[in-house]
């Protein structure tokens, strides 16, 4: 499961770093205003009246952020913001014209009480799709079942950093655990997350070098000096802390934890998977709109992203993200092939083989932790490609 919060670099848990990245905003309901003025992709048009729900409502695992620009990049001109509620609703556009229904994207995290994403599909039936990352659906899929319909991106940016200077021959996160342990340094992580206990049982980290009290704050990193090493997300920390942080202001090596073995799809777009059957008509339509809206805003990301960060500001809840941060999330997303195609020839595929090494890997650590994996797990119950339009490809 991708673990949250993101990180007190943008979340300001310090006081004494809270000057760096301050947040602002208003409260209560809001026109977002237009996009931008660039040019709206032109196509066909697309009617999903009928046959999806008169509002799809999207519910996100987080603030808003470019690594969400994919369902952002679906909202028409001039949508409402719900400062009170964290959700934004307009019209869903498709080759810029309206499809007839609206969409109503609910801020997660916080906003749900860092809740999972599956539990608020259980809880609340109203949400149509929501974000659930493999691992995610691979812990819960016993009580709380999904499938995921469209990967937007095809690696999770879940990383683990270091500062360079104080570590200039390693290179990744094993050769990370071996310097750690011999400088008396720890990783710190968000306490419970399946990915450590991963990392840990494969040999990449000794477990004597891992402290699961990160809270998200950076004020532990930075007065390290180097020594420690931490969680973070490729499309985040590495231009905040270098650009962002004036306490620390320079580079970051890190590794991909997907590089080691343990690859989820994030934040796939999920539905219930007792609902796969009945929103079939609507998904088979709207699946190849989210994969265009995909490619439009990796190509395009600068009103998107314009309206992220409107958003974050109107939400004004301690999480603060600039256009300068959503600018470079896109760069990583191309940069460390988070967002492509992967091979597949077009946008949002999962391979079923990947979903089954995860299966192998994920299923006894969440069955030692409590989790209720179902019995018998196979790729099939948690992942479909059947909605995609093989003809819908970043190019990448």
């Amino acid at each position: 499961m991708r673990t949250r919060p993101r990180t007190a670099a943008i979340t300001l848990s310090v006081a004494t770093l809270a000057a760096v990245l301050t947040a602002c905003g208003g409260s209560g309901s809001a026109d977002a205003g237009g996009l931008s003025s660039a040019p709206a992709p032109t196509g066909p048009a697309v009617d999903l009246a009928g046959v999806c729900p008169s509002t799809v409502v999207v519910q996100t695992d987080w603030n808003p952020e470019a690594d969400h620009g994919h369902v952002y990049q679906l909202l028409g001109p001039n949508p409402s913001i719900d400062a009170s509620k964290k959700s934004v609703t307009g019209d869903l556009y498709a080759n810029g014209k309206p499809t007839g229904v609206k969409l109503e994207v609910r801020a997660g995290g916080p906003a749900i009480g860092y809740s999972t994403v599956s539990a608020q599909l259980k809880q609340d039936k109203s949400i149509t799709l929501g974000y659930v990352s493999t691992d995610e659906a691979v812990q819960f899929s016993g009580d709380l079942p999904t499938t995921a319909v469209f990967a937007e991106n095809d690696k999770s940016p879940m990383m683990i950093m270091w500062d360079p200077k104080t570590y200039p021959d390693v290179a990744t996160i094993k050769d990370l655990g071996t310097k750690l342990q011999a400088n008396g340094g720890v990783v710190r992580y968000f306490k419970g997350a399946a990915y450590m206990s991963y990392l840990t049982d494969a040999g990449y980290l000794p477990a004597g070098v891992i402290d699961g009290s990160y809270d998200g704050a950076p004020a532990k990193f930075v007065t390290a000096k180097g020594k420690d090493a931490q969680q973070g997300f490729a499309t985040a920390e590495p231009y905040v802390y270098q650009n962002e942080i004036a306490a620390w202001g320079k580079p970051l090596k890190f590794q991909l934890v997907a590089d080691t073995g343990w690859s989820p799809y994030p934040e796939t777009m999920s539905v219930r998977t007792g609902d796969l059957a009945s929103l079939s008509p609507c998904l088979k339509k709207l699946v190849p709109v989210m994969q265009q809206a995909d490619v439009d805003f990796l190509k395009n990301p600068e009103a998107t992203n314009d309206l992220i960060v409107k958003l974050v500001q109107a939400y004004n809840n301690g999480w603060t993200y600039d256009a300068e941060v959503g600018k470079a999330a896109v760069a990583q997303m191309k940069d460390l092939k988070i967002a492509t195609d992967a091979g597949h020839g077009h946008v949002g595929a999962m391979d079923e083989k990947r979903v089954t090494d995860l299966i192998k890997l994920a299923a006894p650590i969440f069955t030692r932790s409590g989790g209720h994996v179902k019995d018998g797990l196979v790729a099939g119950d948690l992942v479909t490609n059947q909605f995609l339009d093989p003809k819908i490809s970043l190019g990448w």
